[in-house]
C-alpha cells in the first residue's frame, strides 16, 4: 500500500517464468540493449545524464525508430510505445501475459508500457547483465526517488557499485547477500560462489532479485524473507557475507530500502556484531555502514567496539557529514523538498531533534570488512581515508589481510631476515623549499589500490628504493648504515617498525 498519497506500485512481473525471462534476455541482447550499446546510441553526455536520472538528453537521442531506441523509451524512459512497434522487437504477448509489460493508452489500448525499470549493467568480466527495479527508482537523483511507497525497490546507485567493487572475489562455497534489494550483490556473488543465499525484509525486493538474476542469465539464489540474520539457520555458515543495509540514521522507518527502523546506528552495529558467528574460518563479511559521531566519544572507539570476537577488521571512514547536511541529503533522497514546505520543515526538525537527543554532531559513512581468524590476537584497523581509490578494490582488500597474517607470523628478527619487493607503481616525492639542499620530508605514493601516501625518513626511502627481493632487509640496512655512517645495530633496532608500516599499508610486499 502507498504511504505517500501517490499511486501504489504496479504488480511486478511473474518471477516463475524463466522461459519468458530467457526470451526477453535474448531479445534485449539482439537489439544491443547493453551498457556498450547504450553508450554508443546516446553518446557520453546523455548516457551520464541517465545515470543521474536526468532523462531529457536521452529522450532527444531516441527520437528514431530503431529497436534499441524503442527499448530505451520503454524500459529506461518509461514512455508508452505502440504495441505493433514493440512486437517487432520483443516477444510482446509473452511479456504482457507474464507482467513485464501492460497495455495503456485509453479505450483502444494500442500502446504498451513497462511495469519495471530494466537497466543494462556491465559485469566485471564483460558480462551483459540487467538490473530490475521499480519505475523511476533505478538510480535516484536530485529529484528524489520516483516512489515513496514503503516497499519500493531501488536499482544500482553509488553505494551498490562501491560495495560490489570492494568485495573480495575469491571462489567460495557459500555466499550470503543480506538485504539484497534489486539483487546486484547476489548477481556478482553468483559468479564465484557455488551457493548464494539472498535475504530481505521486503518481499517485493526478493521478487525483483529473482527477476534480476533470471534476466541476467545467472543461477537462481536461495531467497529468504526476514530481517538481518533472522532467515539464516543457526547451523549455517558462509565464506562471504555482503550487505548494503538500510543504514540511514533516521527518526522512524518510512522507507524499507534505507531506514533500518532501529534507533541511531543500532542496525549497523547489530549487523556487524552478529556476522562473526556466521562466518567460516577465513571467511569475509563486508558492509557499507553509517555511524554516529557522538560528543565526547572517538568514532574509532565506537566502531571498534562493534567488531565481534575472533575477527580481524578493517574499517575505513570515507566521508563525514554534519547533522544538517545529513538530514538534507536524505530528505532530498525521498523527494521531501518538492512537497509542502511546512511538512518538509517538520521532517527536518524531527531529524535534528533525534540527533540532539543522542548528542550526535556528525555522521560517518564507510566500509567495514571482517575476516574470521584463528589468531590469538585479532587485528582491528580503523582509519579515515576520504581520498580517491582504484576500483575494483577486492584484490587490495584481500591483500591487506594477507599482509596482516604475514606481520603476525614474523617478529622483528624474522622481519629483518625477510626479503621484500617494492609494490608496483609506487613513486617517491621529495617535499621542501625550492633550491634547498635536503628535502624537508620524503613521501612514498601509490598509484594503485588505496592510492596511499606516507612520509618516510631518508633511511626508509633508501630501504624501499632498493627492495627488489634479492637481499634480506637486514643486509640492506647494514649497507645503508655503512653508507650514512650509522651504527648498524642501532639501525636494525629502530627500523622494523617503519618496515612493518610499509608492509601493512602495501608499499612493500614479502618476496
Amino acid at each position: 500500500m502507498s504511504t505517500s498519497g501517490l499511486p501504489a506500485l504496479p504488480a511486478a512481473p511473474a518471477s516463475g517464468r524463466s522461459d519468458v525471462a530467457a526470451r526477453l534476455r535474448d531479445a534485449l541482447l539482439g537489439a544491443s540493449f547493453t551498457a556498450d550499446g547504450l553508450l554508443e546510441l546516446l553518446g557520453a553526455p546523455a548516457y551520464a545524464a541517465l545515470a543521474r536520472s536526468e532523462t531529457v538528453p536521452a529522450l532527444r537521442a531516441t527520437r528514431g525508430d530503431t529497436p534499441l531506441e524503442v527499448l530505451v523509451r520503454l524500459f529506461l524512459l518509461q514512455q508508452p510505445v505502440p504495441h505493433a512497434r514493440v512486437a517487432g522487437v520483443l516477444p510482446v504477448d509473452a511479456c504482457l501475459e507474464s507482467g513485464w509489460l501492460v497495455r495503456v493508452g485509453g479505450d483502444s489500448k494500442d500502446d504498451v508500457a513497462a511495469t519495471v525499470d530494466v537497466r543494462p549493467y556491465g559485469g566485471p568480466g564483460g558480462e551483459d547483465w540487467f538490473i530490475v527495479s521499480d519505475l523511476g527508482c533505478a538510480v535516484g537523483g536530485a529529484g528524489g526517488i520516483g516512489s515513496r511507497d514503503e516497499g519500493v525497490v531501488l536499482g544500482v546507485g553509488g553505494a551498490s557499485t562501491t560495495l560490489a567493487g570492494i568485495t573480495v572475489r575469491t571462489p567460495v562455497s557459500a555466499a550470503l547477500d543480506l538485504g539484497t534489494g534489486s539483487g546486484i550483490q547476489a548477481l556478482h556473488a553468483a559468479q564465484h560462489a557455488t551457493r548464494v543465499t539472498a535475504t530481505d525484509l521486503n518481499p517485493r525486493a526478493l521478487h525483483i532479485t529473482a527477476l534480476t538474476l533470471a534476466l541476467s542469465g545467472a543461477p537462481a539464489a536461495d531467497l529468504r524473507e526476514g530481517s538481518l540474520f533472522e532467515p539464516v539457520r543457526d547451523d549455517e555458515k558462509y565464506d562471504l557475507i555482503v550487505s548494503n543495509p538500510p543504514f540511514v540514521i533516521s527518526p522512524g522507518a518510512r522507507l524499507t530500502y534505507r531506514d533500518g527502523g532501529m534507533g541511531g546506528d543500532d542496525l549497523c552495529r547489530t549487523l556487524v556484531q552478529q556476522a562473526g558467528e556466521r562466518l567460516n574460518e577465513g571467511g569475509f563479511a563486508q558492509f557499507l555502514a553509517n555511524w554516529q559521531h557522538v560528543e565526547g566519544e572517538d568514532w574509532q572507539d565506537r566502531i571498534r567496539s562493534w567488531v565481534p570476537r575472533g575477527c580481524d577488521a578493517w574499517i575505513v571512514q570515507r566521508e563525514v557529514q554534519d547533522v544538517t547536511q545529513y538530514a538534507e541529503l536524505w530528505l532530498r533522497d525521498a523527494g521531501d523538498h518538492r512537497e509542502d514546505p511546512a511538512e518538509y520543515q517538520a521532517r527536518y526538525d524531527a531529524w535534528l531533534d533525534e540527533f540532539e537527543a543522542r548528542k550526535v554532531k556528525a555522521v560517518g559513512f564507510g566500509w567495514i570488512t571482517l575476516r574470521r581468524t584463528g589468531a590469538a590476537v585479532p587485528s582491528v584497523t580503523a582509519e579515515e581515508w576520504p581520498h580517491p581509490v582504484e576500483q575494483p578494490l577486492g584484490d587490495a582488500v584481500r591483500a591487506h589481510f594477507d599482509r596482516l597474517d604475514y606481520l603476525r607470523a614474523h617478529d622483528d628478527a624474522a622481519l629483518l631476515a625477510g626479503h621484500f619487493k617494492l609494490a608496483a607503481e609506487v613513486v617517491q616525492e621529495q617535499v621542501g623549499l625550492p633550491g634547498a639542499e635536503d628535502p624537508e620530508h620524503v613521501v612514498l605514493r601509490q598509484h594503485r589500490g588505496m592510492r596511499r601516501a606516507t612520509k618516510v625518513d631518508t633511511v626508509g626511502a633508501g630501504f624501499a628504493g632498493v627492495c627488489d627481493g634479492s637481499l634480506s632487509a637486514g643486509r640492506i640496512l647494514d649497507a645503508i648504515a655503512q653508507l650514512v655512517g650509522e651504527d648498524p645495530v642501532l639501525l636494525r633496532d629502530r627500523t622494523p617498525a617503519q618496515i612493518r608500516l610499509l608492509v601493512e599499508q602495501g608499499f612493500l610486499e614479502p618476496a
